[in-house]
């Protein structure tokens, strides 16, 4: 039960309002993940952005079990199997930044799509954490069942995972 696991890996990419680049961004992230991306919008309205309520300015992907995995591995290798620790909060999730999704292992630049950055957030869990989520007796999760920041970081060692 003291095992931590992935729960979710969430690769977004924030785009902008432009549709064009919304397009690309779109086919970049299914080139990535394998996966059809979700828009997300704006809730607020930034008039010296050009930011309006509904506006589309985003794109994310959420990867689960073998996918996450698989993805999360290629995503060590893009940031040459290095992390900073500040990269972690204290619950054991963390996240870090890719400059060009061409430094991600097999995949090739078109000039038609150009380059784009992406972020990768990691969600971890240990067993029995569902019963936090669940529908039917929902519980809380005692302070030895949550992932803490010290394992998050053994955890990330574990898949060979410089931490400094």
């Amino acid at each position: 039960m003291k095992e931590v696991l992935i729960d979710k890996v969430v690769v977004n990419m924030g785009v902008g309002a432009d549709p064009e680049q919304m397009k690309k961004s779109e086919q970049i992230i299914k080139l990535i993940t394998n996966k059809s991306p979700v828009k997300t919008s704006s809730d607020k309205r930034i008039p010296d952005w050009g930011v309006r309520p509904g506006v589309h300015l985003g794109l994310k992907v959420t990867l689960r079990k073998e996918d996450a995995a698989k993805f999360l591995k290629d995503a060590f290798v893009a940031k040459d199997n290095k992390i900073l620790a500040r990269n972690f909060d204290k619950e054991g999730n963390f996240g870090f930044g890719i400059r060009e999704h061409i430094d991600l292992p097999g995949i090739k630049y078109d000039p038609k799509l150009g380059i784009i950055g992406l972020d990768v957030l990691i969600t971890l869990k240990k067993r029995g954490y569902r019963v936090k989520h669940r529908k039917i007796g929902k519980a809380k999760i005692g302070i030895k069942q949550r992932v803490k920041k010290e394992e998050a970081i053994e955890f990330v060692k574990s898949m060979g995972v410089e931490v400094a």
